[in-house]
């Protein structure tokens, strides 16, 4: 059929139908011999071996595996709940139709599964497929296999209930994997009313109403043995893109999605079909959000909740002296995030703040809705596409690599996002950046440079300021590390400067445009990581395990011994594994690859081609699958390189599973010589040959043969890939093969001879076939004919045929640096330190061991929590714990005290014990304050009455009180005398009715304490503090510990509010202030009706009403609509009643008053690049603010007048701000991915020091509590919510599985943030850290900053700085 054929038929299909018929899915069920998976909530099928491999990305995978949670991958599934409640990307390999929560328990549907090659499918899956990608690569493509995996009628998981049916909404979807020897396409199909559920509900959502859409896309997973994270692609964001996937498509044919997934081919990530443009549009294409939202496509699409007309759309950013009649490419592409791998860290800051900047800014009048560019477009004028709404499928093309948490492999990536940007192809396609970063245009995504081409970028530091109309801006939104931040600056890249000692010492470090690579010097061979002398012999050591049935009889060994010693002149490989026990070494006798690894790592290379060495270095995973005939036993070999020791000894692990034939003892075993073809891919390698062997004994000789795939992964360095010329095919020639066991020693060994190089046959020079007489530690250097030359090898001289070691230390040829002491090895030496130094990371010299860290401030002490005990620290790494006052123990497990069972309280009151404390209510029959209680009948007594009925001891001096309003009798006494000269008439003529008012609570309990404490208590013991009124004061200490907490008017402790010494918590008046109030004093602010939040979301700051701490969502509105521009920092005055922000889009900071009417105002329009985080010191008057692409911290009046920068050195990406008005402390984030920090210092700069680096990814938001005086952050990396003192101390996780937090602030016992994932307002209980609700605002898109409106202005005795 051709394409004329095929968009006719599209056109049909269309104009007779809305969405995809059920019977147009692709045959299935078990007439077609489909497997049908398991009932249950988190199936997996076994393993479905594939007739031929299959390109996922850049590997193929000869197993898949379906999943009941509506996935497919080419490994089995961890736990649901480590991947079916995160967004993409997994860690695992993933191929995600319709990913969420799906239960399929009680025949709620079911689950087909099969590989197919008839003609029938493999020709729709084709037709289809050709539909979606009509360019005349794809139309050629013919299918040779396809899995077909189908969920019919399933149902979405729900808690058991049972006043409750289960729900009758059922989905059914199918996904398609077609392919043959160079690509594969993927095919998701959703066919009308297929989707009856959109999403599910977390299993652990706390009984807070949340609903996650499912994720439709596809994930490489962790990649490589750094375990960094892959490409992904998503397709659906929100729950209205997820139901536009019937509606709707990429293919022209409603409910038909289609993707490139793999290729022998450059294919980054994974691309999407594109044929679902507007018919009048000519060759513009939309993007797909705009095509799966738009209700103006003239495809019969079915009307969708689509958002109001006055929506606000991301314009291009233009320079306002930029030509007005450049032109732009009309060609659109998906939205795509593409982070270019840069196998280095970042050195400054990555892509920074995201696709809002994109989504939210208005299109000038001349161009409401600009073009997007295509990676490569072509100039032509600007398109009329439909703007992208908001409920958009996101499509979302990423390329990345997590940190690794060690230091010894520090790989990250640049971000940059290509959606909305004009390119403007008249200009350089590279634009300067004040910071030496470097924006990239489309054209850059994926690079193409001349062979030999090295690319060294710089720009000097008077460049002129970054262009505001070609800011290249992206966000990274992780899910796991990761880390992936969201970022604010223009796209910079990682250097050689900040980078080289991630090279070997034997390497040079080289500069190219996206990034920097190692490279092996002459007369080394390597990765660039790693690298070895030419022509040397090489060792490698390492441990065997294995878990085996050999015939029938089960064996397990573990860590056994194995070395390894090669050659490396002419290809040969020995290596002997010990301790095998005997039934399971003669049975691996056969299985040569386990030694052949090595012969294929240091295989004699012929000229213009590499052994493994050479191309995965020392850190790489072999997979090895072996399938033995005729007995068809399998077993699966894993062995892994972990990087090259001191001595440049190769360190591998290996462990053998599975069955294996047995051989009987005496036989011997032969191989012949063989071949085998070696695949090359960026980062794989990969083998299938099929083998024979020969069992001999006496006159016996038996012939059997096994098949095996190997797969060999590794990380490259993308920055060079085009400029290495490592051919696609390599043939490995292995000869003089011998395995042999020794049962004496008890010692397997395997010894072979390798060369790599051309399928076409062999070269007969003699360093070709290893006929050569080179010294072992010599280079064999081929001439002409049979002729050569013998050149000793790095660490060796000789002539060639005999090398000697050179001993570097006593010729002073080594690099060793001050205190270091040279050891020589062979053919190389090492630098060690004295005791109490070590070397430095980036040069071999010797610098002293830091002192050890002081326990109580890490967190490595074993004291009690906060609450409980303190860490007192006696220097070096001692301390001790002791508890505070109202708890007993040792101080690492402290208990509270039973204040109750010391009778604390009156006779007729009962007791309540709390943590640290008590208190006491009067029984039933009886008034008082508890530690005083009086029958309610009883007459009020005089205070003669009281004092002989209720005697108290007397502390004070004689006619003095002890106690405001208690009556003493006028003499000195520890114990007041009984006998009282009182009649019932009480008629003395000296008895006067005391004008003194009743002790209150307070009182009493202090008396009560002073009585139990005899009089004396300690400096550390508590009694109640009282005002001259008796009222608790708000702030109550343990004496003069430094210890104290604030309390209710019943002085009852308020949670959360304990604090260390020196730190007193800034505690609120507990009594309520009168109806009718004084005139306030100039400098008080009188407290404002209410409490609310505000928060960013692009170009407006809402209103979010609280009651208590509960969100009034039916109250929020719009409070500021601020048109061009994207609020970010965000914080209250509450003296003035003035809210003030960030604007990253016009770089200034501004203000605007609460009252009605009031009009924004600019305070601060010049010397900014990216501002972001905003706090106020209402005290002080002044405010504070970051910069992340100027890299500052600075500090002006409220005004803007007396501006200085505070910090400008050591900040990277620099984010949130917040500040401690009362003590005169500022706190800061910096999300540098390389070394993530909180910091701090006082307000005007001073005592600048790191509080928090360990354990933090992207601490994107931070608050300080006034209530608690706790320092808290929400960390997009970790998932964290977590708190500590301001200095440090008492670190503990509130909540620990957020999604994307941005922002957040505290307010009494919640704390409210900001989150991208639910783009929305999420509220969090700081004692328990349960999720307690959410606001979702109607309009979807990213909030930004979050700040809390109080009633009053936090008040306490301001600590001047």
């Amino acid at each position: 059929m051709g394409l004329p054929a095929l968009l006719l038929l599209r056109c049909l299909l269309l104009g007779s139908a809305a969405a995809l018929p059920r019977r147009e899915l692709l045959p299935y069920g078990a007439p077609r011999g489909d497997r049908l998976l398991q009932d249950g909530d988190d199936e997996t099928s076994a393993v479905v071996p594939l007739g031929k491999p299959l390109l996922f990305y850049e590997t193929r995978f000869s197993h898949l595996y379906v999943g009941t949670n509506g996935i497919i991958s080419t490994q089995d599934f961890p736990r649901e709940t480590q991947y079916v409640d995160d967004d993409f990307p997994t860690d695992f390999p993933a191929i995600a139709p319709f990913l969420s929560d799906i239960d399929t328990s009680g025949g709620r549907g079911k689950i087909y599964y099969r590989e197919d090659q008839s003609t029938e499918v493999l020709g729709q899956a084709a037709r289809l497929i050709r539909a979606g990608f009509p360019s005349a690569a794809a139309t050629a493509f013919t299918p040779i296999h396809a899995f077909i995996a189908t969920w019919e009628n399933v149902g979405a998981y729900e808690e058991v209930s049972r006043n409750s049916e289960p729900s009758k909404k059922l989905n059914t979807f199918q996904a398609v994997l077609a392919y043959d020897d160079s690509d594969t396409y993927a095919l998701f199909l959703y066919p009308d009313d297929g989707l009856q559920f959109f999403g599910t509900r977390p299993k652990e959502s706390y009984n807070v109403q949340l609903e996650l859409p499912a994720r439709v896309g596809f994930s490489r997973g962790e990649t490589d043995y750094l375990k960094r994270e892959g490409p992904y692609y998503t397709v659906t964001s929100s729950e209205q893109s997820v139901k536009n996937l019937y509606q709707t498509s990429n293919s022209g044919i409603p409910g038909v999605w289609a993707f490139h997934i793999g290729s022998t081919s450059p294919l980054d990530n994974v691309m999407p079909a594109q044929v679902g443009e507007k018919p009048s549009v000519g060759h513009s294409r939309q993007p797909l959000e705009s095509m799966l939202s738009s209700a103006t496509l003239e495809q019969n699409v079915l009307e969708a909740d689509y958002p109001e007309e006055d929506t606000d759309y991301a314009e291009p950013f233009y320079d306002e002296n930029e030509e007005d009649d450049v032109e732009y490419p009309t060609e659109l592409v998906p939205d795509v995030y593409t982070r270019l791998d840069l196998y280095s860290e970042p050195r400054r800051s990555g892509a920074r703040l995201g696709s809002e900047l994109e989504s939210t800014l208005p299109y000038p009048a001349s161009s409401r809705h600009p073009a997007s560019p295509e990676m490569h477009g072509t100039k032509e004028g600007p398109s009329q596409a439909p703007p992208a709404l908001e409920d958009e499928v996101e499509s979302s093309q990423e390329t990345g690599i997590r940190n690794p948490s060690s230091l010894e492999t520090k790989d990250s990536l640049l971000e940059l996002t290509t959606q909305g940007l004009p390119a403007n192809t008249e200009q350089d396609n590279v634009q300067p950046y004040p910071d030496s970063g470097t924006v990239l245009s489309e054209t850059d995504i994926f690079p193409v440079y001349p062979q030999g081409e090295v690319m060294h970028q710089g720009y000097p530091e008077n460049s002129p300021p970054f262009n505001r109309g070609r800011q290249v801006v992206g966000v990274d939104e992780d899910g796991s590390f990761n880390q992936e931040g969201f970022t604010y600056n223009t796209a910079s890249k990682e250097t050689c400067e900040w980078n080289h000692h991630q090279c070997s010492q034997h390497a040079f470090c080289t500069d190219y445009a996206t990034g920097f690579c190692c490279h092996c010097q002459s007369k080394f061979y390597g990765n660039g990581r790693h690298c070895l002398p030419e022509g040397a012999a090489h060792r490698l050591n390492g441990k065997v395990s294995g878990n085996l049935l050999v015939g029938q009889t089960p064996v397990r060994f573990s860590a056994v011994d194995l070395h390894a010693y090669i050659v490396g002149n002419d290809g040969r490989a020995y290596t002997a594994i010990s301790h095998v026990p005997p039934p399971a070494a003669r049975a691996l006798m056969p299985l040569t690859p386990i030694g052949g690894l090595f012969g294929w790592l240091f295989a004699l290379e012929k000229p213009g081609y590499e052994n493994g060495f050479s191309v995965t270095g020392a850190k790489f995973t072999h997979s090895l699958d072996v399938t033995f005939y005729p007995g068809e036993e399998r077993v699966h070999i894993t062995q892994t390189a972990d990087g090259l020791g001191p001595e440049n000894y190769l360190s591998i692990k290996t462990h053998i599973q599975g069955q294996l034939p047995f051989i009987p003892e005496n036989f011997t075993v032969h191989i012949a010589p063989y071949k085998e073809l070696y695949h090359y891919s960026h980062s794989a390698v990969t083998s299938t040959a099929y083998r024979q062997y020969f069992l001999t004994f006496g006159s016996i000789n038996q012939t059997f043969a096994y098949q095996l795939h190997q797969n060999i992964t590794f990380h490259d360095c993308p920055p060079a890939r085009h400029h290495r010329d490592v051919p696609a095919v390599q043939q490995l020639s292995v000869d003089r093969i011998f395995a042999l066991y020794n049962d004496e020693e008890r010692v397997l060994r395997y010894a072979i001879t390798n060369q790599i190089g051309s399928r076409e046959g062999d070269t007969a020079n003699p360093c070709y076939d290893g006929t050569h007489a080179c010294d072992t530690t010599a280079r064999c250097q081929p001439g002409t004919g049979l002729d050569y030359t013998c050149e000793c090898t790095a660490g060796y001289r000789g002539d060639g045929r005999d090398c000697v070691d050179v001993d570097e230390c006593a010729e002073s040829l080594s690099r060793c640096g001050h205190r270091s002491v040279c050891i020589n090895s062979p053919g190389s030496y090492r630098c060690e330190c004295p005791s109490g130094y070590q070397l430095a990371v980036d040069r071999p010299v010797c610098v002293p061991i830091p002192p050890p860290s002081n326990p109580c401030e890490d967190g490595s002490h074993t004291c009690a929590s906060a609450d409980r005990a303190r860490c007192v620290h006696h220097g070096g790494g001692s301390f001790s714990c002791v508890c505070l006052a109202g708890y007993t123990g040792n101080g690492h497990n402290c208990s509270d005290v039973d204040e109750c069972a010391e009778g604390r309280c009156h006779q007729a009151a009962a007791c309540y014990n709390t943590p640290g404390s008590f208190s006491c209510r009067c029984k039933p029959g009886y008034q008082g304050d508890g530690f005083h209680c009086t029958p309610e009948t009883a007459h009020r007594l005089t205070p003669c009455e009281q004092e002989r009925l209720y005697p108290q001891p007397a502390h004070g001096l004689r006619g003095v009180s002890a106690h405001p309003g208690l009556h003493r009798p006028q003499w000195l006494g520890r114990v007041v005398s009984r006998f009282w000269p009182c009649s019932h008439q009480n008629l003395s003529p000296f008895a006067v009715e005391p004008t003194q008012r009743p002790q209150t609570m307070c009182e009493r309990w202090r008396q009560s304490l002073l009585e139990h404490y005899g009089g004396r208590p300690r400096e550390d013991q508590y009694v109640p503090q009282c005002d001259a009124l008796g009222n608790f004061n708000p702030l109550q200490c343990h004496g003069n510990s430094g210890y104290c907490w604030c309390v209710d008017e019943s002085g009852r402790e308020v949670q959360g509010t304990r604090s260390e010494p020196g730190v007193p918590p800034p505690c609120l008046p507990s009594l309520a202030p009168p109806t009718v109030q004084p005139s306030p004093r100039p400098d008080v602010t009188p407290p404002a009706a209410g409490t609310f939040l505000l928060y960013a979301q692009g170009q407006q700051i809402g209103y979010l009403p609280l009651n208590g701490t509960r969100l009034q969502k039916e109250m929020a509105k719009t409070l500021l609509s601020l048109h061009g521009s994207i609020v970010v920092g965000l914080d209250y005055d509450c003296r003035e009643k003035m809210v003030y922000w960030t604007d990253v889009a016009g770089r200034t900071v501004n203000r605007a008053s609460l009252e009605p009417g009031a009009e924004p105002e600019t305070i601060i329009n010049s010397g900014l690049m990216s501002p972001e985080g905003l706090t106020i010191d209402h005290f002080r008057r002044t405010m504070f603010w970051t910069d992340s692409g100027l890299d500052k911290i600075e500090r002006a009046r409220l005004d803007g007048s007396e501006r200085r920068v505070l910090f400008d050195t050591d900040l990277v990406n620099p984010r949130a701000i917040a500040v401690d008005a009362i003590r005169g402390n500022l706190y800061w984030t910096d999300w540098n991915r390389e070394a993530p920090k909180i910091e701090t210092s006082t307000v005007d700069g001073a005592n600048r020091r790191i509080l928090v680096n360990k354990d933090i990814g992207l601490p994107n938001g931070l608050t300080f509590d006034p209530f608690s005086k706790l320092i808290c952050w929400a960390d997009a990396g970790t998932k964290k919510l977590e708190c500590t003192l301001p200095d440090g101390t008492g670190r503990r996780v509130i909540q620990n599985n957020l999604n994307y937090p941005f922002s957040i602030v505290s307010y009494a016992n919640h704390f409210y943030h900001t989150d991208w994932r639910r783009d929305g307002v999420i509220a969090v209980n700081k004692d328990n850290g349960f999720l307690t609700d959410e606001y979702l605002p109607e309009q979807r898109s990213h909030l930004y900053g979050i700040t809390a409106v109080y009633p009053y202005c936090p008040g306490g005795k301001v600590h001047l700085v």
